[in-house]
C-alpha cells in the first residue's frame, strides 16, 4: 500500500530549503554576512546580476523571515541599511558544510554530467522512462 506525503511532512528540511536555498538568498546572506551592515546600492554593487526589483523581494523576505534586520535612519536624504540577524549568521555552519561537500563532490558531479551528455538522446530518454506506466 503506497502512501502520499505532503513533501513538507515527508521531508522536514523543505521549509528550510525553499526559504534559504531560493535564488539570489545566499548570495545576499553570504554578502551581508562577509562583508557586514550594507546600503542597498553596494550589495547592489557586490551582486552585479541581480536586478534592483529582485533585491528589493528578496531582501523582504528575508526580513520577514528574520535573516535580515533592515534600519531606517530618518535624516536628509533616507538612509536604509541592511544586516545579517543572529538567525541568519546561524545558518553559517550549514553554509560552510555545503561548501566542504561542494569543494569535495562537485568534480565528481561535473564527470557524472559530461558522461550523461555524451550518451545518444535514445539513452538518456529510455533511462528517464524506466518504472513509468505504458
Amino acid at each position: 500500500m503506497e502512501q502520499t506525503a505532503d513533501p513538507q511532512t515527508a521531508c522536514p528540511v523543505t521549509p528550510v530549503v525553499d526559504m534559504v536555498f531560493s535564488r539570489w538568498t545566499t548570495p545576499i546572506l553570504w554578502s551581508l554576512h562577509h562583508h557586514g551592515r550594507q546600503r542597498f546600492v553596494e550589495l547592489e554593487r557586490r551582486l552585479t546580476s541581480i536586478t534592483p526589483k529582485v533585491l528589493t523581494q528578496r531582501l523582504r523576505q528575508l526580513e520577514r523571515d528574520g535573516l535580515v534586520a533592515r534600519t531606517y535612519h530618518a535624516e536628509v536624504p533616507p538612509r536604509v541599511e541592511y544586516e545579517i540577524t543572529a538567525l541568519g549568521a546561524g545558518l553559517g555552519p550549514l553554509f560552510a558544510q555545503l561548501a566542504t561537500w561542494a569543494d569535495a563532490n562537485l568534480p565528481e558531479v561535473e564527470r557524472a554530467r559530461e558522461s550523461y551528455d555524451a550518451r545518444p538522446a535514445p539513452a538518456r530518454q529510455a533511462s528517464t522512462d524506466t518504472g513509468r506506466a505504458r
